[in-house]
């Protein structure tokens, strides 16, 4: 196989030309082949085989810079750099990550996992080599996806004014572009990319540039292109910005993918190389697929279908009460940050389109734009993952909460989520979303109580979020179903000398404590929080005085979390009987890995907390 010649950086140019086809080929069977076993991203991946193989032929790694925008797509450029023996334990604990690390490779030149960062890292690559007087080329990848986002057009707008080179990627998966515009911009980009243009445009444009009043005279030309140039070349946009656009390429041709970045070297300004590409390329499932295959869980490679079918998720649930609630109430409108599949609101949109919203992968925006929904008298759902909501904190708190409009969020993915690691954990939304005055933030213990808060929710009438994990819906303590009070925590079990009081997911876990402490003839009393913000703290003096030790748990980082709040209310107890013991993540990052092992090696689960109770008791 032409793959086993590839066993470290710049492998890929001793290979004979002919044979990149070939080589583009094994590199997507083995791709399939690891991760119908592992998991992980396949679509993007299979996409971008013959991008990168192209990148790695007119690039000098590790001493040229690739940055990955997201980073799921690096598959290839992982195989291309050496770590064709970490596939088998790709984004498993103590393995290979699924993004790029810096700690993993002198090739991957910045952590990545969240959308729209790329331009802006690699000006600032781009400065930093230039302060330092070194010559390497830096290269950002960024999917038409990730240019939906905010952040992509800042950067843009500071890279037009450079003149110094810096290429950036527009890996294109899901633009069309007609017979006649693609035809004519193919012919353009022939005469565009040669030796003899760039050459002739570079010397009047310096030339130019010399001139007393050479920058007005440059930027009267860039205002002034003619019209038939805007009509026929896609990449006018970018031109007008000030930035040489390159392209349409087929990303699927490596030679052609090779030229086109060898000649945007030769540029002393920012280029966009505008390359197209097939989302699941070479896999017909995955093409016919693009969601369910942009992460997937291990599956079948003859038919795709996943190894294991997995019960109703808390998102599952979600989708089917927001059904429900937009047919009870005209005024519930649904917005998603271009993940109606994975928020669960594809089923939302096919029922009433006129309510759905799919922004983009635009967070920030997608919060204002629901704060301008609200305060019009309309009750905007915003479902983000929690790791990605962080990215719209001032909108939160700015747009919304000052203002006190009922803006319900529904924060998908909260908790420990495993696999996709730190830049995905959502270990955080408990302590920045409850420092927000105006915020309510709630957590269910099971399905049913989910559902119970997105109904109370909707009526709530001020900024509300109600935080729910990735995990399979608990179906149990059904016959718990107290009614949702405002601030008030629900009591599930009063008895015995230990008090644990948990958030959302961490019910079940204390189900599972109190089960291991009965064995040692230890009663325990479980209160659900319910509310994170604001505390119950009637409950809180219950529990302080009537049992010896009181435990909260939480999947959330232990700084501004629900054990932080509920000592504010216990320090403050007089005549209290107990200890307070606080048991959350530590305030650290979070690898990846699968969550049952990341909860033992981070002593939250049942065994762990058990241990540690028995301990504190003793």
């Amino acid at each position: 196989m032409i793959l086993d010649k590839i066993n470290d950086v710049n492998d890929i140019k001793k290979i004979d030309p002919k044979d990149y086809p070939e080589l583009a080929e094994e590199i997507r069977t083995f791709l399939i082949d690891k991760i119908s076993k592992t998991g992980g991203h396949l679509g993007s991946n299979l996409g971008a085989v013959e991008l990168t193989m192209g990148l790695h032929l007119a690039l000098n790694l590790p001493q040229d810079k690739i940055i990955w925008d997201v980073g799921h797509q690096s598959y290839t450029h992982k195989l291309l750099t050496g770590r064709k023996s970490g596939f088998d334990n790709l984004r498993s604990y103590g393995g290979m990550a699924g993004f790029p690390k810096t700690g993993e490779s002198d090739c991957d030149s910045f952590n990545t996992g969240h959308s729209s960062t790329s331009v802006s890292a690699g000006l600032g690559m781009v400065a930093a080599r230039d302060l330092n007087g070194t010559g390497e080329t830096i290269v950002s990848v960024i999917g038409d996806g990730s240019m939906t986002g905010g952040m992509a057009y800042e950067a843009l707008n500071n890279a037009s004014k450079l003149e110094t080179n810096f290429i950036i990627v527009l890996n294109d998966n899901n633009m069309s572009i007609s017979e006649n515009v693609g035809g004519v911009s193919k012919y353009l980009n022939t005469i565009r990319t040669s030796n003899t243009y760039m050459d002739i445009k570079d010397g009047i444009y310096y030339k130019i540039k010399e001139l007393k009043s050479g920058d007005k005279i440059v930027n009267t030309v860039r205002r002034t292109k003619s019209s038939l140039k805007h009509l026929v070349v896609p990449g006018m946009f970018f031109e007008d910005m000030g930035i040489t656009y390159l392209g349409p390429v087929d990303g699927h041709d490596v030679l052609a993918v090779k030229k086109a970045i060898e000649e945007a070297k030769k540029r002393k300004m920012a280029v966009l190389v505008h390359i197209i590409t097939q989302k699941g390329r070479g896999y017909e499932p995955a093409i016919k697929h693009p969601a369910r295959f942009h992460g997937t869980s291990p599956f079948d490679v003859k038919t795709g279908i996943p190894l294991s079918q997995s019960k109703a998720s808390y998102t599952d649930i979600f989708s089917t009460v927001m059904t429900k609630l937009g047919a009870r109430d005209s005024k519930v409108c649904a917005i998603t940050a271009a993940m109606p599949d994975g928020t669960g609101l594809k089923r939302f949109k096919n029922m009433y389109p006129s309510r759905f919203f799919d922004v983009g992968i635009a967070e920030q925006h997608a919060v204002t734009f629901a704060a301008g929904l609200a305060v019009s008298g309309l009750k905007p759902v915003v479902a983000i993952y929690s790791s990605f909501l962080q990215r719209a904190y001032d909108q939160i708190l700015h747009d919304v909460c000052i203002q006190n409009l009922p803006v319900i969020f529904a924060v998908d993915r909260a908790g420990l989520v495993g696999a996709d690691g730190e830049t995905h954990q959502g270990i955080f939304d408990l302590s920045y979303l409850s420092s927000i005055p105006n915020m309510t933030v709630l957590a269910p213990k099971n399905k049913w109580e989910l559902s119970d808060m997105m109904k109370y929710a909707v009526s709530f009438g001020k900024p509300i979020a109600i935080r729910y994990p990735r995990a399979e819906a608990y179906a149990g303590l059904e016959e718990f179903r107290a009614p949702i009070e405002y601030s008030k925590a629900e009591l599930i079990y009063a008895e015995g000398d230990v008090c644990i009081m948990a958030v959302g997911s961490m019910v079940k876990t204390a189900e599972e404590v109190r089960d291991l402490l009965n064995e040692y003839g230890l009663k325990c009393s479980i209160v659900n929080a319910r509310f994170i913000k604001p505390v119950d703290e009637f409950a809180i003096e219950w529990a302080a005085k009537n049992h010896k030790l009181v435990v909260t748990l939480e999947e959330n980082v232990l700084s501004g979390g629900y054990g932080e709040k509920v000592r504010e209310v216990f320090d403050d107890i007089e005549e209290k009987t107990s200890e307070l013991v606080t048991i959350a993540l530590p305030d650290e990052y979070v690898e990846h890995g699968n969550v049952d092992i990341l909860k033992k090696e981070l002593m939250i689960d049942s065994k762990g907390i058990t241990d540690t109770i028995l301990s504190r008791l003793q």
